[in-house]
């Protein structure tokens, strides 16, 4: 009986894997990254609608319309410098793009922004109107030990135009009430980055 659990078991796995390996990674999707001979780089991810994520010492990886393996071995590359040999990387989708109630623009009391890079919880959230970026990094999880807290991006795009523009943000200064008024408020679709923190900052 034991027998047959395990091989049920093993069986179940298998086709798990088979069906990340197949499946195509889409903006919006979240994915887990883990670095086997390093756990602190292990984290959640969001794929940004441009299709890219961000990882420590690889930089912007592309992972839209590629398959799980194939974005794994692209941030293996990424960080090999950093190891004695190439790491091994897994990299599953850990949630699906969420589904969208309506394609028009929202105009009711909430908003939805995407957060990622070095923080506790990146993801799509779902915000009052009004929210300001000091209040959704209070809802974050925290920055991880890599966060360029100094330098916090903020991607705003024109739904007319599409033009995107970019807005650098101190969150220490905020935080500390030296920045009085630079606590942006945050609009539908807005992105904020943490990027990873360069050496000696």
């Amino acid at each position: 009986m034991k027998t047959l659990v395990l091989a049920i078991i093993a069986f179940m796995a298998a086709t798990v894997a088979y069906a990340q390996s197949e499946y195509n990674i889409r903006s919006g999707d979240t994915l887990a990254v883990e670095v086997l001979e390093d756990p602190s780089l292990n984290r959640s991810l969001l794929v940004l609608p441009n299709g890219t994520i961000t990882f420590p010492f690889a930089g912007s990886v592309q992972a839209g319309g590629r398959s799980p393996d194939a974005v794994a071995g692209s941030i293996a590359a990424g960080i090999a410098s950093n190891f004695a040999a190439t790491p091994t990387v897994f990299v599953t989708v850990q949630a699906l793009r969420p589904l969208v109630e309506s394609q028009g623009p929202q105009v009711g009391p909430t908003i939805d922004i995407f957060m990622l890079g070095e923080i506790g919880a990146p993801g799509q959230k779902r915000i009052e109107r009004g929210t300001t970026v000091l209040q959704a990094l209070s809802t974050s999880g925290g920055f991880t030990r890599f966060a360029a807290t100094k330098r916090i991006l903020l991607r705003r795009s024109n739904p007319r135009t599409g033009e995107q523009t970019v807005s650098r943000i101190n969150y220490n200064a905020i935080a500390n009430g030296a920045s009085v008024g630079s606590d942006i408020v945050l609009a539908d679709g807005d992105v904020i980055i943490v990027p990873e923190r360069r050496l000696f900052e």
